[in-house]
């Protein structure tokens, strides 16, 4: 595995960050929202990491990672529109919810893909994009993003 650029440690410090940011904002307010500030950093976060994703090539080559650098942006800006208009109704705020959420989601998947093909440093835990221990690791992100936005959603519809 290559070596970190400095343009790679800013973009891994910025989802550390975002990562971080919303473990608390999840735990403190059940849902992400731009108007309490951990949900503002993990916003700002997620969209600097995201962002900046799609500027780090391996080999030279657009991957999988670069997808999920888009479809972060495309759930960031559906989750901005859905809370800042009204365009969804009373459909918005679960919107909301599913869509920055599922930033998280996406944020987890080349987390952990990285994580475990770079550390420990002298001998990776994974080598292999196809080992069945990051498969499971994604099965287990998904499972975790579907049961989190279904209670997210259950709040959501206690809330007046």
């Amino acid at each position: 595995m290559p070596e970190i650029s400095l343009f790679g440690w800013f973009h891994t410090i910025m989802g550390i960050i975002a990562i971080l940011s919303v473990i608390y904002t999840i735990a403190k307010y059940k849902v992400i929202r731009s108007s309490n500030l951990s949900g503002k950093i993990y916003l700002v976060c997620t969209f600097i990491a995201a962002a900046s994703a799609l500027g780090i090539f391996r080999h030279g080559f657009f991957g999988p990672a670069h997808v999920l650098a888009i479809l972060t942006l495309l759930a960031f800006g559906a989750g901005l529109i859905a809370e800042k208009t009204n365009i969804l109704g009373g459909f918005g705020k679960y919107f909301q919810a599913i869509s920055y959420s599922a930033t998280f989601l996406f944020h987890m998947i080349p987390a952990i893909t990285d994580g475990l093909m770079r550390l420990p440093v002298d001998a990776p835990i994974v080598t292999d994009f196809e080992d069945p221990m990051l498969r499971g690791f994604y099965l287990a992100f998904l499972v975790t993003y579907l049961i989190g936005v279904t209670l997210q959603c259950l709040w959501l519809k206690k809330q007046p």
